[in-house]
């Protein structure tokens, strides 16, 4: 006995005019050896066409054995930090992060109904989202967003199993974290490189979406290398090269698996686009070899490793900022040219080998830039000290420049976290004020800040850009030497003493 399922299309194309119907008959048969048969034939303005498909060359992809190797290794983690005791509504999933970053990302957050803040302070959970193991020795990969500020991380696994997990380190700009639980012998997800992976390609994004635990859904890789410009604001030198998908993904999903049909991870779903804050058809994350990288430094270092040109770029596909660009130079750069040169660090390994501002950079390592996220994936994914083939164009002829990367401080080698200064661990830098500054402020000493990292403790405080810090600890700063040996090795309380850009004196503190 066959079953056979119909399918129909049909279309108008104008008033009075009858678009092809037809008819797909499918049979589960498998004895059958037939083929796809055409039999035409005429009823009225209508042709039909019947097509007889076997299930011979139609199977679809069997996405089960992928799905069981995957849902014992896609975790759920729970970001607790502090705040005052509120009243709950009791549903835990209640809304979306309310700053509009957060709203690109599906990281949940746990809320209250009737807001009523009390003296009394305790640890509550804040987010959840998903997490994945990537060892049997419980090293386990999420996103950044989803336990930042965490005062204490909880992992569930697919078993119930409750674990405290360590943060081993984190990269905000990339948006990934590497946590650690004690526990052996755990199911485990295997890299897949990313690179492989291609457009139409089937993936399935696993994780807990609206804490529905090991929940998988199916799509397609729809794109690669995307950059839709939201880790900027968490990030100072973001990395967005993310793969596309329209496999279902909605808040709680962040920091989940993607997956190929192999059941081998290809990517950490970290962000969707949405007006609404839920699926909306498209998905992204960060891909597998990035991944590897950051977890590979911070396993091995405590802090990323991430080498730099030394160049500032005009992405021209972006045609306001040529605009802006040329509006701002008085220069006739033309909008999709390619990745141009707009600036040179001076201690930078690029000014150093002869590349020039005004330069086009068209290929690392013989491999083509056409956009900003290649460049910065074929940089990022390299560390201080590597030398690097860069193909520019200048007026008109190719030319190739070995350049030594260097670190955001300028040093061409690995460094530990341990080898940092006070200052780099923190991501800012200073300089000393000029007398008429300090004549301008009303003040005898101080440094300005001429850059800061976003997540760095001084930020979270409030200090920002053009900043003047006086005094840290009830000591006179007078440069970036004075911050280094207050806070060298120093543990506990940290109280900062700054102006900001108009003058007015604020006394914030953090812990260290």
């Amino acid at each position: 006995m066959k079953n056979l399922l119909t399918y129909a299309l049909v279309g108008v194309v104008s008033a009075g005019t009858t678009f092809g119907l037809i008819e797909y008959n499918k049979s589960n048969d498998v004895s059958s050896n037939s083929v796809a048969t055409l039999q035409p034939e005429q009823n009225g303005n209508a042709q039909f066409a019947t097509y007889n498909y076997t299930s011979a060359g139609t199977d679809l992809p069997d996405f089960t054995k992928a799905a069981e190797s995957s849902v014992n290794a896609v975790v759920s983690v729970t970001n607790y930090g502090t705040r005052s005791n509120r009243q709950s509504s009791g549903n835990p999933f209640g809304d979306m992060f309310s700053d509009p970053f957060f709203e690109h990302f599906f990281g949940e957050r746990f809320r209250g109904q009737q807001r009523q803040p009390q003296s009394e302070q305790k640890e509550v959970p804040l987010t959840a989202g998903s997490g994945v193991i990537i060892s049997k020795d419980g090293y386990i990969v999420t996103n950044n967003h989803v336990i930042q500020n965490a005062t204490k991380v909880e992992i569930t696994l697919n078993n119930k199993q409750n674990y405290t997990a360590k943060v081993i380190g984190t990269d905000p700009n990339t948006d990934i974290s590497l946590l650690k639980i004690d526990e052996d012998n755990l199911p485990y997800l295997s890299f897949f490189n990313s690179d492989n992976l291609k457009v139409g390609e089937w993936v399935l994004a696993v994780g807990n979406p609206f804490g529905l635990n090991s929940t998988v859904t199916a799509g397609i890789v729809s794109a690669k290398g995307r950059s839709i410009n939201i880790l900027g604001k968490n990030g100072d030198h973001p990395i967005e090269s993310f793969i596309q998908t329209d496999a279902a993904i909605n808040p709680g999903n962040s920091g989940g698996a993607l997956v190929n049909t192999n059941g081998h991870l290809v990517g950490i779903n970290t962000a969707i686009f949405s007006q609404t804050g839920s699926y909306a058809g498209y998905g992204f994350a960060v891909p597998s070899n990035i991944v590897q990288k950051i977890v590979s430094d911070l396993k091995q270092y405590g802090m990323v490793q991430r080498g730099f040109l030394g160049v500032g770029i005009l992405d021209t596909s972006d045609e306001q900022m040529v605009k802006q660009y040329n509006k701002e130079f008085d220069k006739k750069v033309k909008p999709n040219s390619g990745i141009m040169v707009s600036q040179l660090s001076d201690d930078g390994g690029a000014i150093e080998a002869g590349i020039e501002e005004g330069d086009f950079i068209r290929k690392i390592d013989g491999q083509p830039v056409t956009a900003y996220s290649n460049l910065s994936v074929a940089i990022g994914s390299k560390n201080p000290g590597d030398v690097v083939k860069v193909t520019v164009e200048r007026n008109g002829k190719l030319r190739d420049y070995n350049v030594t990367l260097k670190d955001i401080n300028g040093n061409a080698k690995i460094r530990s976290k341990a080898d940092l200064t006070a200052t780099e661990k923190m991501g800012a830098s200073f300089q000393p004020l000029t007398d008429e500054m300090k004549a301008r402020y009303g003040i005898k000493n101080g440094v300005m800040v001429t850059s800061i990292s976003s997540g760095s403790d001084f930020a979270q405080i409030g200090i920002n850009e053009g900043y003047i810090i006086t005094k840290i600890n009830g000591k006179d700063i007078n440069s970036k030497n004075d911050i280094d040996k207050i806070l060298k090795n120093y543990k506990g309380n940290v109280s900062v003493n700054f102006l900001d850009r108009y003058g007015r004196m604020y006394t914030q503190g953090f812990k260290m």
